[in-house]
């Protein structure tokens, strides 16, 4: 059909080379635990997450070429395939499974058990590869001009260039030393305050910034645009909307606070303000995002799931061919109905049979249409969320229409929103990874069996994560706000108890259409409207940073992004070293006045690192 006749990969079929060895699986799974961790750290604190692909393959390289003195592109290519998984299961888990946590300190449930959020993310994970593998066929080959794959082509492309994998992996390890350090330095030793903000007389209005590494690093790699959207929506709830709230209400007491907002705002300043109102209209912004963004993919999605069923019957057979060897489809098949039956029958999973229909029938029809549009959009632009959304929305009403209310129903949502989430990340993820394999000529089984791998590792270490950081810190805190979590917590709630201020979330909701209506995307300027404007004002920096650079003609990104994508690590990393203190009751801070100067001091140099490691690094290899 759309398939190149021509088209030959960089390793031909016929050439047998390294692969998948017990190094490269190994290595893989290291970095699948290290990047899971990250991004998970990372989403609870700013509600978003990174890509760990090319990262993944550049260190990959360096292990690969330089520690183990190898030369096998299809070796690194497994590391990155198996690396790469951490960062979608943590994604998917991370965004729904944190309520189940606050439920609990509410008092409405027993904490979930680590094998609980083990079964949830592992069924997620496991069913989003398998769901991809005969839709292969159909995505990657028949429509391999039609479907750039942009990350899985980028991955290709960073792998092919293996001569310059040692310099490129140093800047990555370099990026989660240096990281890891300031990281200790203010939350661990806290000698410099982490965040400076800007309070103004007779103005509730609040502006300021964090100094997180990591934070920065997230503006780098997202660009200018993604920034300034979501630098905007802080500055509309933190320069507006709180301010209105004070100035016109300081008398009234409004639900779901329960003293007047006056002696709210007196005892808390706006940060008491943002979590008593402002969060709830963040919510509805986020919520109208994620459902805009899905129907303005409707044609688009349909139109996938339509070729793809088309494509499965092309898919279910293999070939003797290396390059075209799947999964068998009957071994794929018997795991699903495993899967299902696991979910319906575990006790710790708490899915009926209703639902454990739900998670497969939304699993294919969601793995579908993410494998098609990351292929068309990329990752970044996957509406992972308004999936999740969506997918909340109906099992919720479906539930309740069941007979399955209260705080029972309440925990099967978030199950199957948690494990459609998953399905969804790791399909995207599986479909990139098999675009690279493909350019690259690898053995498409041998990648699916590291996919599995590497969800496999993450969902085992995923629920110590949670438990470690929640005990930490608590999810829902300034720490960790766990935006998306909250939000799919409040759209459960909001169906099962009708007990939403529903006022509030129809003030984000309509905010959100009117910044539809401008042309403007919603998401990030909706989660800029739910966050700490300081957290906003820092990812604005690294946007703002990245803007600068772009106008230089001799300037590469990949350096920069690579250094960054490290910074998110080792801050990720040290994070949970410094949870483990907390839970432990070690306590390394120092007794030291902090100064605000030296914050900005030790923010000002991790701009300078960033424009080292991107910029003038740039310069010198020109010259070299």
């Amino acid at each position: 059909m759309n398939e190149k006749k021509d088209f030959k990969p960089y390793i031909p079929a016929e050439r047998v080379t390294s692969e998948f060895t017990v190094a490269s699986v190994i290595t893989g799974i290291l970095l699948a635990v290290i990047f899971g961790a990250a991004n998970a750290y990372l989403g609870l604190r700013v509600g978003l997450t990174i890509s760990a692909s090319i990262p993944a393959a550049v260190v990959a390289m360096g292990v690969i070429r330089v520690l183990l003195r190898k030369n096998s592109i299809l070796e690194s290519n497994i590391v990155q395939t198996i690396g790469s998984a951490g960062e979608s299961v943590a994604a998917g888990a991370i965004f729904t499974l944190p309520a189940l946590f606050l439920w609990a300190g509410e008092g409405k449930m027993s904490t979930p058990s680590i094998l609980e959020i083990t079964l949830i993310t592992l069924s997620g994970g496991l069913l989003g590869v398998f769901f991809m593998v005969p839709l292969r066929n159909a995505l990657i080959v028949k429509e391999h001009n039609l479907l750039p794959y942009p990350e899985g082509s980028a991955c290709a492309e960073v792998l092919l260039a293996g001569e310059k994998g040692a310099s490129n992996a140093s800047t990555v390890f370099a990026g989660m030393g240096i990281s890891a350090v300031l990281k200790i330095i203010v939350d661990g030793l806290k000698l410099f305050p982490s965040e400076i903000s800007l309070r103004f007389k007779n103005f509730a209005g609040e502006i300021g910034t964090q100094i997180y590494p990591a934070v920065l690093s997230v503006g780098y790699i997202c660009g200018p645009k993604i920034s300034s959207y979501m630098f905007a929506g802080g500055l509309i709830s933190w320069m507006v909307l709180i301010p209105a709230i004070v100035l016109f209400g300081s008398e009234l007491t409004l639900y779901p606070a329960t003293e007047p907002i006056g002696q709210l705002y007196a005892s808390g300043g706006a940060s008491a303000i943002w979590g008593s109102y402002i969060r709830y209209i963040g919510a509805g912004a986020l919520a109208a995002g994620g459902i805009i963004s899905l129907f303005k993919s409707l044609p688009l999605i349909l139109r996938t799931f339509r070729d793809s069923v088309k494509g499965l019957k092309a898919s279910s057979h293999n070939t003797t061919e290396r390059t075209n060897q799947n999964l068998d489809m009957r071994l794929i098949l018997f795991c699903i109905a495993i899967i299902a039956m696991v979910l319906w029958l575990f006790p710790s999973v708490p899915l009926t049979l209703p639902g454990a229909i739900l998670v497969i029938l939304f699993g294919f029809f969601f793995s579908a249409v993410s494998s098609r549009m990351v292929g068309l959009v990329g990752s970044s632009n996957n509406p992972v969320s308004g999936m999740a959304i969506a997918t909340l929305l109906f099992s919720t009403i479906i539930l309740k229409a069941t007979g399955d209310a209260g705080i029972s129903g309440m925990q099967g949502a978030i199950a199957i929103g948690s494990i459609i989430c998953i399905v969804a990340a790791i399909a995207g993820d599986t479909s990139q990874d098999l675009k690279t394999g493909y350019l690259l000529g690898a053995t498409p089984r041998k990648q699916q069996i590291g996919e599995l791998i590497g969800v496999t590792a993450s969902a085992l270490v995923i629920g110590g994560v949670l438990y470690l950081l929640n005990a930490a810190w608590g999810f829902g805190s300034e720490q960790l706000g766990a935006p998306q979590a909250m939000l799919m917590k409040m759209i459960v709630e909001g169906v099962m108890e009708n007990n939403l201020p529903w006022a509030l979330v129809f003030i984000g909701i309509f905010l959100a259409i009117a910044i539809e209506i401008l042309g403007i995307p919603v998401l990030p300027f909706a989660i800029g409207v739910y966050l700490p404007v300081q957290l906003n004002a820092c990812i604005m920096v690294g946007g703002l940073i990245r803007l600068i650079l772009d106008k230089k003609d001799d300037f590469k990104i990949n350096s920069g992004i690579l250094y960054c994508s490290g910074m998110i690590a080792g801050e990720g990393l040290a994070g949970i070293l410094l949870a483990i203190l907390a839970v432990v009751g070690i306590d390394i801070a120092l007794p030291v006045v902090e100064s605000e100067l030296g914050s900005l001091i030790l923010f000002f140099l991790i701009i300078l690192s960033v424009l080292k490691f991107s910029l003038w690094k740039k310069k010198k290899e020109t010259r070299t």
